[in-house]
């Protein structure tokens, strides 16, 4: 039983949602903190960066991990902690739509999900820009009442330091404009401000109709407005900005290799910024696996200068750790740990109440024995199918009180966890193939020879370039 277990009491819906999440096998929206287990000392070292970006720094980290070993997890986790601390969060999972550099709008969107869950303590869920901007205001408007001056002589003395920054002038006169509209109760010049925030305009005509301004957030500026709006959330009284970005195997997966050097090029970008401190308020935790990382070919390390930044720490061999460094490797839960996520399961299974346990403690030391003669040691080490059975098998003795927890554990079927994500993206949309000329035949990168299906597997980067 976790400590403290019989105190801890669950709302219906915080239970249900933590269930369904974990059935599905993704991360809970909420209520980490009920499933948390192990890790302390990763924990302890995304504090750390916390408050570092609270004190008006910066930081980055790289959580690798296996593909089902609890990264989201623990994204998610960070994120909840930067809450609590008074950071205001953004986060997105990358996808052929969402990218770190692109020419087709991939970065554009990927900053539009990130503004989407915008969130901040009193709005956890996302949506948090609009309350952003009206807490900079009103933070004005009392410095201003204070001062006996004009609430735009306090925004545009607040807002110079903003204009140092690429874009800045743009962004501050959008903020202006915010404050007429707000001055003037004109909510469509609002929704308009907000709007340009998110970088939801797709042209600049668009947004000078009705804003205007003459720039827009694009695949160019992605990162520079990040920075800004690092700045922006301090002046409105938050400690900084904490960005979680999720899949960044998508990276990996792309085939075209001038696509996927251009997001490294703005990986690296982002990490001398952060290691050099000179993005005040800002950090990155960026979720990836083994492969993404340590790949000579497509990965990471295939990008020198981040190969030789992102380099592991050599004295931190036999079983000395370090975890100052920007990549921060997952430990894999232990057996131990294992219960007591089973024990925490079970208790929010229950709503709490210990009396209402579907099963007793030795069922679970039966169900983890089970599991490891299935599967080995990787039960515990990537244990997301794990937690779906064991959820699956309470749901099942929940709906059926007469049956014996004994005579169902046997039939719980559980599986290696498979990475699906090794398979390389087709995208050549940024480098299209040269059309082929007469006299000449078409490069690999385009057709197959005779006709022939493309390969399962792409050919190595070298060969694309071969032309017969």
């Amino acid at each position: 039983m976790p400590p403290n277990a019989a105190s801890e009491r669950i709302r219906p819906r915080d239970r249900d949602a933590i269930i369904q999440s974990l059935r599905a096998g993704v991360v809970p929206r909420f209520g980490q903190q009920h499933i948390q287990v192990g890790r302390a000392n990763e924990v302890t070292a995304l504090v750390t960066d916390i408050d570092r970006i609270a004190d008006g720094g910066s930081a980055i980290r790289f959580a690798i991990g296996e593909y089902g070993a609890g990264k989201s997890f623990f994204l998610n986790l960070v994120r909840s902690i930067a809450l609590e601390r008074k950071l205001v969060t953004a986060h997105a999972d990358l996808s052929p739509d969402r990218r770190l550099r692109a020419t087709g709008g991939q970065a554009r969107s990927l900053y539009a999900e990130l503004m989407r869950n915008l969130s901040t303590r009193a709005k956890p869920d996302g949506g948090a820009m609009p309350s952003v901007v009206e807490r900079f205001i009103t933070a004005s408007l009392n410095a201003a009442r204070s001062r006996g001056v004009g609430p735009e002589v306090v925004i545009r003395e607040r807002l110079v330091e903003l204009q140092e920054l690429t874009g800045g002038y743009d962004f501050a006169d959008v903020i202006a404009t915010y404050w007429h509209a707000h001055d003037t109760g004109n909510e469509q010049a609002k929704a308009d401000v907000v709007r340009w925030l998110r970088g939801e305009y797709s042209t600049r005509t668009d947004a000078r109709a009705a804003l205007g301004v003459r720039t827009i957030i694009d695949d160019g500026s992605f990162y520079d407005h990040l920075k800004l709006l690092a700045r922006f959330v301090r002046l409105a009284g938050f400690s900084g900005l904490l960005v979680c970005l999720d899949e960044m195997v998508n990276l990996y997966k792309l085939s075209n290799t001038q696509a996927r050097n251009s997001n490294y090029e703005q990986v690296l970008r982002i990490l001398n910024d952060c290691l050099q401190g000179t993005a005040a308020g800002l950090g990155f935790v960026l979720g990836g696996t083994p492969d993404m990382l340590l790949d000579t070919r497509r990965g990471l390390y295939s990008y020198s200068a981040l190969q030789s930044r992102l380099a592991e720490n050599t004295f931190a061999t036999g079983g000395l750790v370090d975890y100052s460094g920007p990549v921060l490797r997952l430990a894999n839960l232990s057996p131990e740990d294992m219960y007591v996520l089973l024990t925490k399961l079970r208790h929010v299974f229950a709503a709490g109440d210990p009396s209402a346990y579907l099963v007793p403690d030795e069922a679970l030391s039966a169900f983890m024995n089970h599991c490891s003669s299935k599967v080995g040691d990787a039960y515990f080490r990537t244990p997301r199918t794990t937690i779906k059975e064991f959820v699956n098998l309470l749901s099942v003795l929940d709906q059926n009180p007469g049956v014996n927890w004994s005579d169902m554990i046997e039939r719980v079927e559980i599986g290696l966890e498979t990475n699906p994500d090794l398979e390389p993206l087709d995208d050549d949309s940024e480098s299209p193939a040269p059309p082929a000329t007469p006299g000449t035949t078409p490069t690999d990168a385009s057709l197959p020879a005779s006709g022939a299906p493309p390969p399962p597997h792409p050919v190595d980067d070298e060969l694309t370039r071969f032309r017969l």
